[in-house]
């Protein structure tokens, strides 16, 4: 039993376009499941926009057409998480909706704020010169998130690797995911050294003391980064330690700079080989 885990959100989209099978709903009711929690999925279909200036009759009928099935879409994955949960076991709430990209956004973080946990699937790219829907939830929702890579569907926790820096963002992390580090076989805290200066930073080492108080089974490990990787270290280190998820706070630097230099947030977003935790 996981403790203070009671309520889960699983956001789900349809996009034009986009042909990725989600992971996130059956990962969402896995972990339901363990918890036990009560889960509300939001499906929502991308409500296709065309300026009428720019719109001919034929253009219009297409539109509508593809709307409808991705209408359709939404509502038939609303459908099959309820029947999912209901031979589960799990008390599920399952919604179906069709908006626009804006409403969208605002629905998910109104939703997400109710809930103990977000969870999702990794956005097939990330977008640079506009908001996309996992960083309006960690910025937003003022919730935690868990980001579900493709083909992960079913919910472990017994390795799970802290991305420790010492900052505020790190340190709502780690306390975000003590309903899963208390549960853990192992957790590893990992100081990845090399990519910024962490001399004033708080050090790894005096994080072990409050978890091992937790009864939290804790080690710490100081990493390198090869020129400066840091994502590409912890991803390394990850599948390295066999680890199920990811713990790590979520900095953003100001958009112009995150778009022209990524960093290490964007770089984890875009390809980890697990499921990633991340909160703000």
């Amino acid at each position: 039993m996981i403790e203070d885990l009671r309520t889960i959100l699983i956001a789900l989209t349809e996009r034009l376009g986009d042909e990725t099978a989600s992971s996130a709903l059956a990962y969402g009711l896995s972990l339901a499941a363990r918890a036990p929690a009560r889960v509300t999925v939001q499906a929502v279909s991308v409500r296709l926009v065309v300026p009428h200036a720019w719109i001919s009759r034929f253009v219009g009928m297409v539109v509508a057409a593809e709307n409808r099935r991705l209408r359709d879409l939404a509502q038939a994955v609303a459908e099959r998480a309820r029947g999912d949960a209901a031979a589960a076991g799990i008390l599920c709430t399952a919604q179906a909706e069709h908006l626009s990209d804006d409403r969208l956004r605002a629905s998910f973080s109104a939703q997400a704020r109710l809930h103990d946990l977000a969870v999702i699937d990794a956005e097939p790219r990330m977008l640079t010169g506009d908001r996309g829907l996992i960083e309006t939830l960690l910025f937003e929702s003022g919730r935690p998130l868990i980001v579900v890579p493709p083909g992960c569907e079913t919910f472990a926790a017994r390795r799970i690797l802290v991305a420790w820096d010492g900052s505020a963002q790190a340190a709502r992390a780690l306390h975000d995911a003590l309903p899963f580090l208390r549960q853990a076989e192992r957790v590893e805290v990992v100081v990845v050294t090399g990519e910024k200066d962490l001399t004033h930073a708080v050090p790894g080492v005096e994080v072990a003391p409050g978890l091992a108080h937790r009864g939290v089974a804790v080690t710490v490990t100081d990493l390198p980064a090869r020129d400066g990787d840091v994502a590409g270290a912890l991803r390394r280190h990850a599948t390295e330690a066999g680890a199920d998820m990811i713990v790590m706070g979520a900095f953003v630097h100001s958009l112009l700079r995150e778009a022209v230099l990524g960093g290490v947030t964007q770089e984890m977003l875009r390809a980890c080989p697990v499921p990633l935790l991340m909160a703000h």
